[in-house]
């Protein structure tokens, strides 16, 4: 059998092709094959027994294996309610993961906003910094939480607060590159380090949050306990760390 995508034969794209995170949310649902499999786990074995026991012309004999598949049918259901109930304690568990991952990437962001916040006051004791760059501070200084007092400030939410970060920090360290003295000047430059420093910790937090988000997006359509619990409880899928459209249109240009 041939290559089903061979790179030597198969049409290609010359201009290439960007991607993008889908923003929708999948309801988990289930079929009727579903609602039977549940029936059949309590019903079955009993049912088979039955079935069983009408051949047999021993009454007492009949009798006991109907009580005995009725037994290992109602054990059988239990031990499936049972590991219903531990999925249902696994998505639980598992939200709460998700939001303590969304919580690290919020606390990285505050502290590279207090960071940014302590540079802009050490550069401008030296220099005069660009009013633009004072009020990108300013915003990011009254909408310190990203989740909470940025909504009212304008920077809604975190990808608002990183563009906001980004933009004054680079006008920054474009006016620290003019000054030589400024960049000699030892807290200026630790600072510059601590936002290089956070900018990578927010990256990788952003990493495990969308690793976070697979594992969530995964396991709800794990057939058949999970899928069924997340039906139940009308679970969706989850929508993993985008960039905004501003960073992705900085990402084109041209650096150097």
């Amino acid at each position: 059998m041939a290559n089903a995508l061979d790179e030597l034969t198969s049409p290609v794209n010359p201009e290439g092709r960007d991607t993008a995170v889908i923003y929708k949310q999948l309801p988990v649902t289930v079929g009727f094959g579903s609602t039977l499999f549940q029936f059949a786990v309590w019903a079955v074995i009993p049912i088979i027994c039955v079935l069983v026991s009408l051949c047999l012309p021993d009454s007492s004999r009949s009798l006991g294996i109907i009580v005995g598949g009725c037994i290992v049918g109602v054990i059988a259901g239990l031990i499936f309610q049972y590991r219903k109930v531990k999925a249902r304690n696994y998505f639980q568990q598992l939200e709460q993961k998700i939001q303590a991952e969304a919580s690290n990437i919020d606390n990285y962001m505050e502290q590279r906003v207090i960071v940014l916040n302590n540079l802009a006051g050490l550069v401008s004791k030296s220099i005069e910094l660009d009013k633009s760059v004072m009020e990108a501070v300013a915003a990011l200084r009254s909408g310190i939480s990203p989740r909470g007092a940025g909504a009212a400030s304008g920077a809604t939410g975190p990808s608002e607060m990183n563009v906001l970060a980004n933009t004054a920090f680079g006008r920054i360290a474009l006016q620290v590159e003019a000054y030589p003295e400024l960049k000699a000047h030892k807290a200026i430059q630790e600072a510059i380090q601590q936002n290089s420093y956070l900018q990578r910790e927010i990256t990788a937090a952003r990493s495990v949050y969308n690793d976070r988000i697979y594992q969530w997006n995964r396991d709800i359509f794990d057939w058949p306990v999970k899928q069924i619990v997340a039906a139940e409880q009308q679970y969706t899928t989850r929508i993993p760390f985008a960039a905004s459209a501003e960073i992705r249109n900085e990402a084109r240009k041209n650096f150097f």
